[in-house]
């Protein structure tokens, strides 16, 4: 079986296992904010949650992650894209 074919179980066992450490790194501000984010940028969101989890395994992350700490990991993370400007 190639690693790029994951069956629907994998899939949805991964996705459990995801909510699971959410749920245990962040506050519920947090949470909610991600769960805003994954509505309006699914890709962004996902990004932020393989970052958090990396950052979890590594023992880099002490205590809960407040929406505060969220957002800068958010700022961090979106730094660098243009932002467009419409005058009119």
């Amino acid at each position: 079986m190639d690693e790029e074919q994951i069956n629907p179980e994998q899939l949805k066992q991964i996705e459990t296992m995801k909510k699971v450490v959410m749920k245990k790194i962040l506050d519920k501000a947090a949470v909610e904010r991600l769960g805003r984010i994954r509505l309006v940028k699914p890709d962004l969101a996902l990004q932020l949650e393989l970052y958090l989890i990396q950052l979890y395994q590594a023992g880099k992350i002490k205590g809960v992650i407040t929406d505060e700490q969220l957002k800068m990991l958010l700022d961090t993370l979106t730094t660098g894209k243009k932002d467009f400007k419409i005058i009119k």
